[in-house]
């Protein structure tokens, strides 16, 4: 079975030509393709003389192969020189025979084929045992081979006055039967062998091995393990050709100078521990390989980031710096080349690295171990430069402690080609929370706004923008007036004002002859307009709350109005008192007027009759006290008492309004009575009358 990329060989002695010689020759393994250069015959002669076809020539340039049945059945060979001037003779001894004690070959050929296609070997069709030399015939009859048998093989390249060319040949076997080999038997070789480096671009080269540089001092035995891959049994060594790979000669056993041009060879070797005499021993497969440059190269690269809101700070991808097109690559980053050359304190976060400027470090590792070291330059995007605002505005009248403020009007910034959005908070603007979004008619009290100004590169800066309310500005000297009900009034808003305007149309400071009502005027201070209401309202008028009247004395009692009062009974003469003295008996007005001086008020009232004695003798004269006149007043009441207060009589319509000195009946005690007159005037106030007397009583027993 072929081996793709390897050959199959097997040694026995340490020295370059041993193996022309039978004690020496070299076991074949397997069904794999074999290719060698055979300089040579070795130390003894051993066709010479040895009765078969290759009598007449002998050995010149020779080899020995040992083989090894595995499963029986038939056997061929193809030998093919790679030059067709080479002249090669083989044969072959066996089965199961001796070096020293060959016997005659059983099948051998030393026909001459020099030309193009000089091959020779077994075949299925041929039924030649033996070809001397001279023969045409280049192929003999295969083999019929049993599990078990071994046998010899000799191949000479024959050199005579005509070929003298000495050139490697390669052998392919054929037939039914396969070859013993420990790399084709799973319970030997256990795991595939891992050829060293990687796969070339082109098949048909040596696998690379990667080193990172043109040069290195390059130590072999760190491929072993790989190659081998856990297979017990083996051992594996490294050469400069691949006669020495085949051999076992020369190993390279400590570290040495590669370069990316030198081809090597390593050579995996079986040996049997339990079993020195096995066959199998010492087979080797090998393979070549070189080396290749696998230095990385690497450029520094510039991030630039946003120092948002001028914090000193930005947020930078360390990994978006583009300073190599692999993508397999590793890499680490630093603060400091000193850092990154002792591997301590390496950014564990750059995805999101918060930085001011600065230059990292950065460590490129291949996958094959080979390393560069880059710089990233972090940079901040030109500053967005803001300076805060104050925008003024004129009260809404409906809710003076608020204006509508156009936010977009603020002069924040004088950059170009920026965009602006409008927050409430500065917690707002950073995280772009709750914007306004009628930023052009904001409707606001006095206080604070935040507009986020930023770029196309996302990069923003925050200002302040103040909100002041213009409050509406009022007179200080426009009051509401309270004027007499039949008179008018002078309104004046003052001086200071740039413009007014009032309800009634006057455009003036101040309007005449104004009468009880409600105005308003506009009052304009700068841009702003304020609306002062004012009213002229009615003085109330006093009101008579009670006369009182004391034999010819009145008191005159007053409430409401805005004292002091005036009192009068002729609406001429005018008194701060409100007693009058010496009033004559009969109808009388009473006249009150307050400090307003307004229209005075006035009340009828009656001075009765005063009568101080009486004789109810039933003369007809002084009988009775008699106040039936005032019969027609409202709530009329006359009450008669005794000395110690306690009421003996009163007088109503069932009594006439009349007392005739009697109580329940009786006449009374002669003695002295006091009597109270009480009504209602009939005005709008219903003013509430007094009158106080005493009586004398004189009953004649």
């Amino acid at each position: 079975m072929r081996k793709l990329l390897l050959f199959i060989l097997f040694c026995i002695s340490q020295t370059f030509y041993s193996q022309a010689d039978c004690a020496t020759a070299l076991a074949v393994c397997g069904n794999s393709d074999i290719t060698y250069s055979p300089t040579g015959y070795g130390n003894i002669k051993e066709l010479v003389n040895s009765g078969s076809c290759l009598d007449a020539t002998g050995e010149h340039n020779s080899i020995w192969y040992k083989i090894t049945i595995a499963t029986g059945g038939t056997l061929t060979f193809d030998l093919v020189p790679n030059n067709p001037d080479a002249d090669y003779d083989w044969a072959i001894f066996g089965p199961n025979v001796t070096c020293g004690s060959l016997g005659a070959p059983i099948r051998c050929n030393a026909a001459t084929v020099i030309g193009v296609g000089p091959s020779t070997g077994l075949n299925m069709t041929s039924t030649l045992l033996s070809a001397v030399g001279g023969s045409t015939t280049p192929y003999c009859k295969y083999m019929d081979v049993l599990p078990g048998q071994t046998y010899y093989l000799f191949i000479d390249n024959w050199v005579s006055s005509t070929s003298s060319t000495t050139a490697p040949f390669s052998l392919t076997w054929g037939g039914t039967a396969t070859l013993a080999s420990p790399f084709t038997d799973p319970n030997i070789q256990t795991y595939p062998f891992i050829p060293p480096g990687i796969a070339p671009v082109n098949p048909a080269d040596p696998r690379e091995v990667i080193i990172c540089g043109s040069t290195e001092l390059f130590d072999f035995s760190i491929l072993s393990a790989g190659i081998l891959n856990g297979n017990q049994s083996f051992s594996v060594s490294y050469h400069t050709s691949q006669n020495e790979a085949l051999t076992g000669t020369n190993p390279i056993t400590a570290p040495r100078t590669v370069n990316t041009t030198t081809v090597f060879y390593y050579s995996i070797s079986y040996t049997d521990a339990t079993n020195p005499n096995n066959p199998l021993n010492k087979c080797k497969q090998i393979g070549k390989f070189k080396f290749k440059d696998g230095s990385i190269k690497v450029k520094n690269a510039t991030l630039t980031a946003c120092n948002n809101n001028n914090m000193g700070t930005a947020l930078f991808d360390l990994t978006s710096a583009d300073i190599i097109a692999s993508t397999t690559v590793v890499k680490k980053y630093y603060h400091s080349m000193a850092d990154l050359n002792a591997g301590i304190n390496e950014i564990t976060t750059p995805m999101a690295f918060l930085s001011a400027e600065a230059t990292i470090y950065v460590k490129v590792i291949s996958e094959f171990g080979c390393s560069a070291v880059a710089q990233i330059t972090l940079k901040f995007y030109p500053q967005i430069i803001v300076t805060d605002a104050t925008i003024r505005s004129c009260f809404i009248e409906t809710n003076p402690s608020t204006a509508l403020f156009n936010l977009t009007g603020a002069s924040v910034t004088t950059q170009p080609g920026v965009g602006k959005k409008y927050y409430p908070s500065l917690t707002d603007a950073i995280n772009q929370t709750n914007e306004i979004s009628n930023s052009s008619n904001y409707i606001a009290p006095s206080g604070y706004v935040y507009v986020r100004v930023y770029n196309a590169q996302g990069c923003y800066n925050i200002a302040r923008i103040t909100l002041a309310v213009i409050p509406p500005v009022y007179s200080d000297i426009l009051k509401d007036k309270t004027i007499c009900a039949e008179d008018t009034t002078t309104l004046d808003a003052g001086p200071g004002f740039k413009s007014y305007e009032w309800s009634t149309g006057a455009t003036t400071q101040s309007i005449t002859n104004v009468g009880m009502g409600t105005y308003w005027v506009k009052l304009k201070t700068g841009d702003c307009t304020a609306i002062q209401n004012v009213k002229v309202l009615p003085s109330d008028q006093p009101v008579v709350s009670g006369i009182d009247i004391t034999n010819n004395t009145i008191t005159v009692s007053v409430t409401g109005g805005n004292p002091p009062y005036k009192y009068s009974m002729d609406n001429i003469n005018w008194q701060d008192s409100n007693t009058f003295k010496n009033v004559s008996r009969g109808d009388h007005k009473v006249f009150v007027k307050d400090a307003y001086n307004c229209d005075p008020i006035e009340v009828d009232i009656v001075v009765p009759n005063l009568v101080n004695v009486i004789t109810p003798n039933q003369d007809g004269v002084n009988d009775v006290i008699d106040y039936s006149a005032l019969a027609g007043k409202q709530n009329f009441v006359m009450d008669i008492f005794d000395r110690y207060g306690n009421r003996i009589f009163k007088a109503d319509r069932t009594n006439g309004y009349k007392w005739d000195g009697t109580e329940g009946g009786k006449k009374v005690s002669t003695g002295t009575y006091w009597y109270s007159v009480t009504w209602n005037e009939s005005d709008k106030n219903n003013t509430p009358i007094k009158f106080f007397g005493w009586v004398l009583v004189k009953n004649r027993e």
